[in-house]
């Protein structure tokens, strides 16, 4: 293995020969090894989205000539295209600015600029780093990839589970079934409105997460180290807040008050507090669908779910549901994930939040997993759900909260008479009804109808 030999501030350290960073981020490297969380690829694509804004902001100003601004370009590219994946090394457990990530960019952009010019053309700070601190960097990083995995995956697969919901529902319109309180029998409902509910809660989630995108296109690039934009040119933060919306097709805008938008993370609180809510539904959601579909022959068994794979490993033939399982484990680590960067947008002092790295990694690992989850949801689950209209229709004739359709003709007492009875005795409500004389067997007929009471 042959090395080449860096030098910074620190001394003399070695770097494999065939690898494009540079001293910064092999300290790093070397000095946190701690756990397998590499910085998310989503991330680094961010970075690099920052690197090629500050380059062109740099370049329209005239501190940055032709060359050197072509050759960040050519490097940012290949960032993009993912051929220099293997040059990104670095864990998420590092400084909690995320320097050495910010380096990183730095190093292997000069080193990849370098190498195609046959010559030393690019310098990792005076260069790549022009105009810019980790400080704000970072953090402007971490709203474009915020964003990027919402709109880019969460926001279709929501789309996805609803319009999945709307096609069973309009499948099963003319489904009647009986409705549940408190785990105790309630009135009729259609099925097509209890799994509308289900829908209309994403799409709500939906409005939810879509508000909180304001907060996330406010971007710290031109704040440098503390706010106040030392070593930018003047107007350069609302330059390359212009570039990076050109990059990424969205509208960003410089921060309205930088010494805010270092050190609090409040917009990305907010944000991931809308995908909690997305969460949190989604475990009701799953919980439902699968108290519904218990059985087949001792449980609510209402719904059939696709069987797809064996249950068990000792009952032949059981089926488990093994989708919403693992769709509420997700949930279960989002609200952990949401604990993580509500405790870390509390810390940090004075200028800086230094727990940025673990926040970004908690926010992209929720969108992922619940893009997944609900994208499986939706294929092995939702769209193979089946109504048992046997069971359902039994179960509807034989609930006594039928009983409720009563009280305007005969009175709540007599009809809380006539349910009792029917209990007690293990017969029907139109018997007990019929046996106390409150009305005919036609007027009842009139009156229970369940296809009037949804």
């Amino acid at each position: 293995m042959s090395y080449k030999i860096y030098k910074d501030s620190i001394g003399e350290i070695k770097v494999e020969s065939d690898k494009l960073w540079g001293a910064t981020t092999q300290r790093s490297f070397e000095n946190f090894k701690i756990g397998n969380y590499k910085m998310p690829t989503e991330v680094i694509r961010a970075m690099a989205t920052v690197k090629y804004a500050c380059a062109m902001a740099n370049y329209e100003l005239g501190d940055l000539n032709k060359e050197k601004f072509s050759a960040i370009e050519n490097a940012v590219e290949e960032i993009f295209s993912g051929k220099l994946d293997e040059h990104f090394p670095l864990v998420v457990f590092q400084t909690g600015s995320g320097t050495q990530t910010n380096m990183n960019l730095n190093e292997v952009i000069a080193n990849y600029a370098n190498q195609k010019a046959g010559k030393t053309l690019i310098h990792p700070n005076d260069d790549v780093n022009k105009s810019q601190s980790s400080n704000d960097t970072f953090p402007t990083a971490l709203h474009i990839a915020c964003l990027d995995v919402i709109d880019r995956k969460l926001i279709p697969s929501m789309k996805t589970l609803i319009s999945a919901f709307k096609a069973f529902e309009d499948a099963n319109s003319d489904v009647i079934k009986i409705g549940r309180t408190h785990l105790q029998d309630a009135v009729p409902i259609k099925i097509s409105q209890e799994f509308s509910g289900y829908r209309n809660s994403i799409e709500k989630c939906l409005e939810y997460i879509e508000f909180t995108r304001k907060g996330l296109l406010e971007i710290s690039l031109g704040a440098t180290a503390v706010g106040t934009g030392i070593n930018t040119k003047e107007n350069f933060k609302n330059i390359v807040a212009k570039y990076v919306s050109k990059i990424t097709g969205k509208e960003f805008k410089p921060a309205e008050n930088f010494f805010h938008s270092l050190t609090m993370k409040d917009a990305v609180v907010v944000s991931h507090g809308a995908i909690k809510a997305l969460a949190m539904d989604l475990i009701k959601i799953g919980n439902d669908i699968r108290f519904l579909a218990c059985g087949p022959r001792c449980g609510f068994s209402e719904i059939e779910i696709p069987a797809n794979e064996p249950g068990s490993s000792i009952m032949p033939g059981k089926v488990n549901p093994t989708q919403i399982e693992a769709l509420t484990m997700v949930c279960a680590r989002v609200l952990g994930n949401d604990t993580t960067i509500s405790f870390c947008a509390s810390q940090g002092n004075f200028e800086l939040n230094v727990y940025m790295p673990i926040i970004i990694h908690s926010f992209v690992e929720s969108v992922n997993l619940l893009s997944d989850a609900m994208e499986s949801f939706v294929k092995n689950c939702v769209r193979g759900i089946k109504v048992n209209k046997e069971v359902v229709n039994k179960y509807l004739n034989e609930s006594l909260m039928l009983v409720t359709s009563l009280n305007p003709y005969i009175g709540y007492d007599k009809a809380s008479q006539c349910a009792k009875y029917a209990f007690k005795e293990n017969t029907t409500l139109k018997e007990a009804v019929l046996h106390f004389g409150y009305l005919t067997e036609s007027e009842f007929d009139e009156i229970v109808d369940p296809k009037k009471m949804v």
